[in-house]
């Protein structure tokens, strides 16, 4: 074994053996390999799925396998085994994790329900089983608007990790008693709204896709858009990103999120050109999983996801809710 926890035999293995490899084992365990939008372009072509954190593990309650290889960070595979608890979840390397599910834990929000008794917990899908189960609602970047429109307006509202996203909601609904906390994600945060306009300059004819929980999108939204429009602008999630640029008549595209999205929006629109808003996007925890690592969980059944039943079954009860606003 490497110093990396990488069998040295795959490390040896050409690429196109590793490959057949990792399909011999998933037939051999019955497996189905999902990949979030954010993984190398070589993991996202030999899965059986490529999506967002939620449509992954919908997928994964759907499928007749029984076993999920989770190729995405830990939280992810912790939500596929909550909503599919008969079948085993691996992910590739457990330190796999999320700067943005790491920014709340669940002593820090059963403290700040303590300050705010009946406040409404909405949490975006990017945190621990443990902080799920202490929520009313999980919610995703695609239906948080919806998830706190739902909610009786006299209700307060708590809402985390992320600020970005949480303040876009806020600023769109006009929401007053609304609390944020202050997570955030590395990647999304560390875009200036100048370079928004500096791409957009830089190309014309493109449309900005861009994610709710961009650090760069309020700021922007208040200087650029009530001043020159909106038309160029898109704010949706990862899923969205696929559908409007399948679905647009723009030949171009600024992407304001993590890189690995592109490689899918390429592969399925190869007369259309995506920029990236910036190249430093990238998230380490997403670029850990490999090939190599890949064919280790398979051919060493490693490594296992589960989830507490008594924290499964209030968690499913959020996510639930979650995907019935969907």
């Amino acid at each position: 074994m490497s110093a990396t926890g990488v069998n040295q035999q795959s490390l040896e293995m050409p690429t196109a053996n590793l490959v057949a490899e990792i399909n011999r084992l998933r037939r051999k365990h019955d497996a189905v390999v999902l990949a979030h939008n954010y993984q190398i372009a070589e993991i996202q072509d030999l899965a059986d799925y490529v999506g967002d954190s939620l449509g992954l593990s919908q997928q994964a309650a759907r499928t007749s396998a029984k076993t999920i290889v989770f190729c995405g960070v830990h939280f992810m595979a912790e939500t596929a085994a909550i909503l599919s608890p008969d079948k085993k979840v691996w992910i590739p390397d457990l330190e796999a994790g999320c700067s943005l599910a790491a920014s709340i834990d669940l002593d820090q929000l059963l403290a700040w329900k303590a300050e705010h008794p009946g406040a409404v917990v909405v949490s975006y899908v990017n945190t621990t089983a443990a902080v799920k189960a202490e929520s009313d609602y999980c919610c995703t970047s695609g239906n948080a608007l919806q998830i706190v429109q739902s909610i009786p307006e006299d209700k307060e509202i708590l809402f985390l990790p992320d600020v970005f996203l949480g303040s876009w909601v806020q600023k769109v609904t006009g929401r007053k008693n609304m609390h944020i906390w202050m997570g955030e994600c590395h990647v999304h945060a560390a875009i200036p709204p100048a370079r928004i306009e500096e791409k957009l300059n830089e190309h014309p004819a493109a449309e900005l896709l861009i994610h709710p929980e961009c650090g760069c999108l309020t700021p922007y939204l208040d200087r650029v858009v009530r001043q020159n429009g909106s038309s160029r602008l898109k704010v949706t999630s990862t899923e969205g990103m696929i559908r409007r640029a399948q679905e647009s008549t723009a030949g171009e595209f600024v992407v304001a999120t993590e890189i690995g999205i592109l490689h899918r929006l390429r592969k399925e629109n190869p007369a259309k050109t995506f920029y990236p808003i910036a190249n430093e996007m990238s998230c380490q925890f997403m670029k850990m999983i490999t090939l190599e690592k890949l064919y280790r969980s398979l051919n060493e059944e490693v490594f296992a996801v589960t989830v507490p039943d008594s924290i499964a079954r209030k968690a499913r009860k959020a996510i639930e809710r979650m995907i019935s606003i969907y």
